[in-house]
């Protein structure tokens, strides 16, 4: 039986059934695409969770304040920094306490490994500003140790086993004490942003990298996109069709694929081995995540000009204007949001990056803030690799701290890039 002679009834109800099916594939495919979504979503906030878990201690860090007489038989007026305030703490705060030491003095050392090194730093500067302290009980206010800031912090237990952790069971009934008496406080880790690198993890920032990071992205970001974006608008706009153009675009698409620890080679042969630039510094990681950032921006940029509808330019060259004017005052100011989004996520990925940096030295333990971008420096991906691979625990926790600056930072030039757009558009 032929359509033409079934009967209305039978054609509507197959009609339906059609409608009906193609109705639940749609739903189906949305189903999907929400899932999906809700997996991607799920992933990125157990990764954010586990990084705030883990991190969100750093942010908080325990000090403590104890009175100090500055006995004038242990403390060289001329030369008040080799004094060894530690051990003179420790030995007065066990006689506070009724601690008897043996005659090793292993006792004092126990009760120095509770108070960080920056105390005598602390205890020294009183007395070079002020030498009339001498003679007169002082208090001196300092950070405790890494062990005793994770035990304060719950990340070290009292129930595991005394030689499965660095605190002994001693120092821990010391901290107990202190803490009942007030002298242990909790406060906001202002020194994790006001300081740099430190061998030591509770005097360690991330100040230095960050300055380090800034700097190398500058130095990116005034040689990547005015070359990125003048190569593109020549590409696209000015270079004629043939073989040497195409082979052009296919080097910077096959550029933008390669590995950038590649790029690091590059760099450590080129800039350092036979241009002899400084080693780690912003300048030559500049130079290398430039070269790497180049490709990125290009086809970024080209595809913002290629998204200009035609007529812009066919209007402005049959209303008289040049080839350059055309480009200048019409293609480019319509396809810059696209411009400026290509070139500052561009950025933000170079600021991830880690292996070109590692090649070129930037893995070096450097304690200072840098001056230039011609010193040594590091930088916020180096130093989380640094602080993952340090031994002390306490190094951990600050690892996962520069995690989420550096997300942090991302998301400012991601918020850049979307502020950067929007103006634009409104604009043009």
């Amino acid at each position: 039986m032929t359509d033409a002679v079934r009967p209305p009834a039978l054609r509507t109800d197959r009609l339906r059934a059609g409608l009906k099916r193609r109705y639940a594939r749609e739903r189906r495919f949305r189903m999907y695409g929400l899932l999906a979504i809700g997996f991607a979503v799920g992933f990125l906030l157990l990764l954010l969770g586990r990084i705030v878990e883990q991190g969100h201690t750093a942010f908080y860090t325990h000090s403590i304040t104890v009175p100090v007489y500055m006995d004038p038989a242990r403390i060289d007026r001329a030369y008040p920094q080799g004094t060894n305030f530690e051990l003179l703490v420790a030995e007065q705060q066990l006689a506070r306490m009724g601690v008897t030491d043996d005659a090793q003095g292993s006792r004092a050392v126990a009760m120095r490994g509770l108070f960080s090194s920056e105390l005598k730093f602390a205890a020294a500067q009183r007395i070079q500003s002020n030498p009339g302290l001498i003679g007169q009980t002082v208090p001196i206010a300092a950070p405790v140790s890494d062990d005793a800031d994770l035990f304060l912090k719950g990340e070290i237990s009292r129930d595991t086993p005394a030689d499965q952790r660095r605190l002994s069971d001693q120092q821990i009934a010391w901290l107990d004490q202190m803490e009942r008496s007030g002298l242990v406080a909790a406060r906001f880790n202002a020194g994790l942003f006001t300081k740099g690198d430190s061998t030591e993890p509770e005097l360690a920032g991330v100040l230095g990298a960050v300055i380090g990071s800034a700097m190398m992205l500058l130095v990116t970001a005034l040689i990547a996109i005015p070359l990125g974006v003048g190569a593109a608008l020549y590409l696209e706009e000015f270079a004629p069709r043939g073989r040497i153009t195409d082979l052009i675009e296919v080097n910077i698409n096959n550029l933008a694929a390669v590995p950038s620890i590649i790029y690091g080679l590059l760099g450590l042969a080129l800039f350092i081995n036979w241009m002899h630039l400084p080693r780690a510094s912003p300048l030559v990681g500049g130079l290398v995540l430039a070269l790497m950032a180049l490709p990125t921006i290009i086809i970024a940029t080209r595809s913002s000009l290629k998204a200009v509808p035609p007529s812009i330019r066919e209007a402005a060259l049959a209303m008289g204007a040049s080839r350059t004017q055309t480009v200048f005052h019409h293609t480019l100011p319509l396809a810059m949001p696209g411009v400026m989004t290509g070139a500052i996520i561009s950025m933000a990925h170079a600021l991830g990056e880690t292996a070109p940096l590692l090649l070129i030295g930037m893995v070096s333990f450097i304690p200072g803030i840098p001056g230039g971008i011609a010193e040594p420096a590091g930088a916020l991906p180096s130093l989380v690799y640094i602080w993952e691979n340090a031994s002390e625990r306490a190094f951990h926790e600050r690892t996962a701290a520069a995690i989420l600056v550096l997300l942090a930072f991302m998301i400012v030039m991601n918020a850049a890039a979307i502020f950067l757009r929007r103006r634009f558009e409104r604009r043009w």
